[in-house]
C-alpha cells in the first residue's frame, strides 16, 4: 500500500521538466514541498487532456488534486462538498478495472503521481509491544538509490455537486497499488505502482484505454534501483515535516535485520 510519502518538487519546476502546462495556479510554488504527505492532501499530478474544443493533440498538464479519489456518483453533504466516506487513496492496479468506484477511470483518467519516495512501517518481530503497549512499529523509506523521482501510476476524477451546476468541480485521486517484489517485500506485501517513462504516452492517452500489460505486477529487475532505510519516528505524525523526516536511523532496533541498504 501507500499512505504516506514525500514531495519536494513544485509544479513549475515539474512543468518545465516535463514540458507541460501548470494548472495549479499556485502563486506559493514552495508549498508543495510536503516531506509527511498524507491522504485528504492536495498533491500534484500528471495529466494529459485536450483543450476545451478537443480537437487539438492533448498536452500534459500539471494539476493540483485532493489525495483520496471521491466517485462521481457521490453525494452533497452540502452545497459543493462531497459526503465523507472511505478515503480511496489507494486502488488495487489487479482490480480496478472492474471495482465501480474505479473502472471508469482506469480506461480514461490514468494519471502519474510524482514524488521522492513513499513510507512503510514494520511490525516489531515476535509483536513486542512500545510506547503505551502497542505493538511497535517502525518506520522506513522506500526511494530510487540516487535520489531521483519517482512516478507512480495513479487514477483520478471529478466530482461535481449535481444540484449545483454552476459550482467548482472537485479534483481527486488514488494511487494504484500492486504485489511487492524483490527485496521491498521485506517491509510490505504491498507497494505503489512505478510507470517507468517509455510507457507515459500510453499511460496517460486520454483517448484510449491503457494496455492491460501496464497494470501488471513489475518485474524485480525494475523496482531494483529502490532501496529502503529505517527512518525516525517522527514520520509516524503527520504534524511532523520536513527533512529531518527522511535522516537515516543508524540504531533502530531491528534495522540491521531489516534494512535494504
Amino acid at each position: 500500500m501507500c499512505g504516506r510519502y514525500a514531495t519536494t518538487t513544485n509544479p513549475g519546476r515539474l512543468a518545465v521538466e516535463l514540458d507541460a502546462i501548470d494548472e495549479t495556479d499556485s502563486a506559493d510554488q514552495s508549498s508543495f514541498t510536503n516531506y509527511n504527505v498524507a491522504p485528504t492532501t492536495q498533491v500534484l499530478t500528471v495529466v494529459e487532456r485536450h483543450d476545451q474544443g478537443g480537437e487539438d493533440d492533448p498536452k500534459r498538464r500539471i494539476r493540483r488534486m485532493r489525495w483520496g479519489l471521491i466517485p462521481v456518483w457521490t453525494k452533497a453533504a452540502e452545497p459543493g462538498v462531497p459526503v465523507k466516506g472511505k478515503p480511496l487513496f489507494n486502488a488495487r492496479a489487479d482490480k480496478a478495472a472492474t471495482t465501480p468506484s474505479f473502472r471508469d477511470a482506469v480506461k480514461y483518467r490514468r494519471c502519474l503521481v510524482p514524488m521522492d519516495g513513499w513510507y512503510e512501517w514494520v511490525v516489531e518481530p515476535n509483536g513486542e509491544k512500545g510506547a503505551k503497549g502497542k505493538v511497535a512499529k517502525h518506520p522506513y523509506y522506500m526511494a530510487h538509490a540516487d535520489g531521483s523521482r519517482l512516478y507512480m501510476a495513479g487514477l483520478w476524477s471529478v466530482w461535481r455537486d449535481r444540484s449545483q451546476p454552476e459550482s467548482q468541480p472537485l479534483l481527486s485521486c488514488t494511487i494504484l497499488t500492486t504485489d511487492a517484489v524483490g527485496d521491498l517485500t521485506r517491509i510490505h506485501d504491498r507497494m505503489p505502482l512505478p510507470m517507468p517513462r517509455q510507457h507515459w504516452d500510453a499511460w496517460l492517452d486520454p483517448d484510449h484505454p491503457a494496455p492491460a500489460s501496464l497494470l501488471e505486477t513489475p518485474s524485480e529487475e525494475a523496482v531494483a534501483d529502490i532501496v529502503a532505510r529505517p527512518v525516525p519516528a517522527l514520520v509516524n505524525s503527520v504534524r511532523n515535516n520536513g527533512p529531518e523526516l527522511l535522516a537515516r536511523v543508524e540504531d533502530q532496533k531491528g534495522a540491521e535485520q531489516i534494512s535494504l541498504l
